[in-house]
């Protein structure tokens, strides 16, 4: 029998317990002026103790710490009720990824300064005050997941635990009850906002935070939204991404001038998706049964608008992946296209490879992102610490899908059931044309087999914006997100 192990001494030879962590909270004011209107606002910056309920089988008698939630919060100072102001909980993806994104891109009150189409300016880097802020028309808590941001497992936990679908929407979903419960904010019109993983996290929380904590949402906002693995994964056997990711292909060659069509992008789209789905999307479920006319047929047309060489689409079977497309395209310039932003272009060592050695798009905004952040959270928001602030962290993976194992991870029936409980349940959904990661036809063939009755689909808002992944990194496209999610708050509040 091995024995219990020793509790630690101090130097009188006493045994001491392990000190619980404890919440670590900076406040801080401040203000911006947005449409002409200024905005007081306070900022609550640090970590609150995520506690699990006791064991009644086990002799203990309080809740046990098991994570440190990091997050930053923004509260408009010149409200009286609160249950008149909307909160929005704002997450990221990855799985991995902090919530800095959303957060210096998007919707906070300060923004990363990039180029006017979103590139990569020239260091040192910058901050700017954010006039597309949403704080006008919500408070705002961005929330870090364990091992992102500066959330930690608590001591003695082990972080693996977390890193998985379902004990991550647990996590999150028990941070926004405790925050919400801790702040007085049950009345409050609530709001979710998720991007890339981020949107998988969201669909699923509308589903917890109903069910499990009673929390009725007003809406849920995604950005480059994935609900089905299945729609961008290229695996043998799987024909649904090739069809899908087709328009934002063509996309991507018509903005670097790689088709001879000449034509406006949305009349392209519209001409690309008709043949995705009445001729290209056939063609592949006949297999070797296609005839040799059909496929002749197929590979002008395919040729004709991916701006990839009949030879190298005949070549690869009519069938080219992500990964694949980004080094061909360009390849004779070359360059490669970015996978979150096709827009960006990257310069390999070996032109001749077939994938690309990194994505442009990703590296444009890490310098950026990253050197802001470190420098607003100790510099305006006084909070700090020497933890490395994970920007995305890696040793996430391999992620935990155990919940949908033999089969591809899909919440769209969560978010389906969700909306259908609470059908006052908004979803707005923004979609960039040049996003080669969660490509936006992909999205629409989601939510048009999504499931819902014909009496709640006109809850469902779609925009779209010439941008990529991260939209909001082009001015433009900023400047109209704010007004279709301030749009969009207003009325599902």
């Amino acid at each position: 029998m091995s024995e219990e192990p020793k509790k630690p001494t101090d130097s009188t030879g006493e045994k001491r317990e392990k000190p619980e962590p404890k919440d670590n909270l900076v406040l801080t004011q401040h203000k911006i002026t947005l449409n002409g209107q200024e905005i007081a606002y306070t900022v609550t910056t640090g970590t609150l103790v995520l506690k699990e309920e006791p064991d009644r089988e086990k002799e203990y008698d309080g809740e046990k710490p098991k994570a440190q939630f990091f997050f930053v919060a923004y509260t408009r100072e010149d409200v009286t009720d609160p249950a008149t102001r909307p909160l929005t909980f704002s997450f990221n993806g990855g799985p991995g990824s902090s919530s800095v994104w959303l957060h210096l891109g998007l919707l906070g009150p300060r923004r990363v300064a990039m180029t006017y189409e979103g590139g990569l300016p020239k260091p040192p880097f910058q901050l700017t005050d954010n006039a597309f802020s949403l704080l006008d028309q919500t408070d705002l808590v961005f929330i870090d997941p364990v091992s992102t941001g500066y959330s930690r497992p608590a001591q003695g936990e082990k972080a693996k635990q977390f890193h998985g679908f379902k004990k991550d929407v647990e996590s999150v979903g028990d941070f926004i009850r405790l925050y919400t419960t801790r702040y007085n904010r049950w009345l409050s019109p609530k709001f979710l906002i998720g991007e890339s993983y981020g949107t998988t996290r969201a669909g699923a929380l509308a589903g917890y935070l109903q069910e499990r904590h009673g929390m009725y949402l007003n809406g849920v906002m995604l950005v480059s939204t994935v609900l089905d693995f299945g729609t961008i994964d290229f695996t043998p056997g799987n024909e649904l991404p090739y069809v899908l990711f087709l328009p934002s292909y063509a996309a991507t060659a018509w903005y670097h001038r790689a088709l001879k069509l000449r034509r406006p992008l949305e009349t392209l789209l519209t001409e690309v998706e008709r043949f995705a789905l009445e001729e290209y999307a056939p063609a592949l479920l006949k297999g070797a049964s296609l005839s040799a006319r059909e496929r002749a047929a197929v590979l002008e047309k395919l040729a004709r608008y991916t701006g990839l060489s009949a030879d190298y689409l005949e070549r690869s079977n009519l069938r080219v992946p992500d990964a694949r497309f980004f080094k061909e395209l360009l390849r004779a310039r070359g360059r490669t296209v970015g996978r979150l932003d096709s827009r960006f272009l990257g310069i390999d060592r070996d032109t001749l490879g077939e994938t690309a050695e990194y994505d442009p798009s990703y590296t444009n905004i890490l310098g950026p992102y990253t050197a802001a952040f470190y420098d607003y959270v100790r510099r305006e928001l006084k909070y700090e610490t020497d933890l490395p602030y994970e920007i995305l962290n890696f040793q996430v993976w391999p992620w935990s899908y155990a919940e949908h194992e033999n089969q591809h991870v899909y919440v769209g029936e969560t978010l389906r059931k969700a909306m259908t409980a609470n059908p006052h349940l908004k979803i707005f959904v923004a979609n960039g044309y040049y996003d080669l990661a969660t490509p936006y036809f992909a999205t629409e063939y989601v939510f048009n087999h999504l499931g819902l009755d014909a009496s709640l689909r006109q809850n469902v808002q779609m925009a779209y914006y010439e941008a990529g992944h991260m939209m909001y990194i082009h001015l433009p496209a900023l400047e109209q997100m704010k007004q279709d999610l301030a749009d969009f708050i207003e009325k599902a509040k």
